[in-house]
């Protein structure tokens, strides 16, 4: 039996919508992005919302916009993908890599607040999984260490974690700005795509020109009212926002998102209790979270865990690891030396993780195979 890692679940309508779209006249950032963004500000009820082609972009212009570069530092769990931490380099900026938490791997208040320095000036927290770093205790917790003459900006990575909550709020409550993700197997996915939500309107205003080469004009704006309007560039920017051609498969999942919330949780639900009792290493549960379960990910502690994978590709198993630890890739490796020896937790996740299929219409017999595989073998080299 052939059991994908993902499969997406767009819709003819989801088709029709972009087909609409190649009909008009207009196929760049447009009244559907705009639409888009109204959605957005309405579900995580925030006053703004900045569409953008990818987390990596969007948290690019988002850095820029803060004015954070050269001489600045910005902490980062060590446990995450790469471009949370690339960003930072991007700018120029230095990484400052930091473990996380042994049962729930994330980045918790007081590991933050202890690398913060005088030079700090942000700090990324991400909700892997799917789970929630508390980012209220996170912001008291940093602020405290670095004292009131030092502003440090939150930038929660919420790539993983569009329809959670953390004690009945969404992601972004607490936050200077929060990027999502919409790649192709993303809760919300328009294949290549994301977002930023935020409450200040002058960092608004920044990131929507640092979005687009610093210009102060879109392509709307600069053609509004039947004539051409000039445009300036007061700042830096880059190329980091979303055609209505893709922002065009988005409505209709924002609006079923907490349906398929409800239909992942229960694929989970069922991993949950077949895997109960076996040798696989579970992640803790967060405390007043409901996980926006976008992966499921076990931890195969023998140090074999390369072997179980090709078990489960020779069974026609799709599988992925999420992630590696920072610290042992090579580019963090050679520039930050030490924080492998200082992220002991991301480092043994990092050798043991495997990522598992995992979608709201992942067939039961699928999944039952993918557990028959994991207990009859995989459990006996874990």
């Amino acid at each position: 039996m052939k059991v994908d890692f993902y499969r997406h679940g767009l819709s003819r309508a989801d088709a029709n919508a972009v087909a609409d779209v190649l009909d008009s006249p207009f196929l760049t950032t447009g009244k559907v992005a705009h639409r888009v963004e109204a959605e957005l500000c309405e579900y995580f009820d925030v006053p703004h919302a900045i569409l953008v082609n990818s987390w990596t972009s969007g948290a690019t212009a988002t850095l820029m916009a803060l004015g954070i570069g050269p001489g600045d530092e910005v902490i980062v769990p060590a446990m995450t993908f790469i471009a949370t931490a690339n960003v930072v380099e991007m700018v120029g900026a230095k990484t400052v890599l930091v473990d996380v938490h042994p049962n729930t791997l994330l980045l918790t208040p007081e590991a933050a607040a202890a690398a913060v320095t005088p030079r700090t000036k942000a700090v990324i927290p991400v909700h892997l999984y799917g789970q929630m770093v508390d980012v209220a205790a996170l912001r008291r917790a940093v602020q405290a260490r670095a004292g009131r003459n030092q502003q440090i900006f939150i930038l929660e990575d919420c790539a993983h974690c569009f329809e959670g909550t953390l004690n009945g709020e969404r992601p972004g409550r607490y936050a200077d700005a929060a990027c999502f993700s919409f790649y192709a197997t993303k809760n919300v996915t328009c294949g290549e795509g994301g977002a930023i939500i935020l409450r200040d309107p002058d960092l608004h205003g920044r990131i929507l020109e640092t979005r687009l080469h610093g210009m102060t004009a879109t392509a709307v704006n600069r053609f509004a009212g039947g004539r051409y309007n000039h445009w300036d560039m007061k700042r830096l920017g880059i190329k980091a926002n979303l055609p209505d051609l893709l922002a065009a498969l988005l409505p209709a999942q924002i609006r079923s998102v907490d349906d398929s919330l409800r239909r992942r949780q229960a694929v989970a639900g069922r991993y949950d209790e077949a895997l109960a009792g076996s040798p696989f290493r579970m992640l803790g549960n967060v405390v007043g979270c409901n996980t926006a379960s976008h992966l499921y990910v076990i931890g195969i502690p023998s140090g074999r865990r390369d072997e179980a994978i090709t078990v489960l590709n020779e069974a026609g198993i799709g599988v992925t690891v999420n992630y590696r630890a920072l610290p042992g890739l090579t580019y963090y490796r050679d520039r930050y030396p030490q924080a492998g020896s200082e992220c002991p937790h991301a480092m043994l996740w990092g050798e043991q993780t495997l990522s598992l299929p995992h979608y709201p219409d992942l067939p039961r017999d699928e999944q039952d195979h993918v557990v028959a595989t994991l207990l009859n073998q995989i459990a006996t080299i874990a």
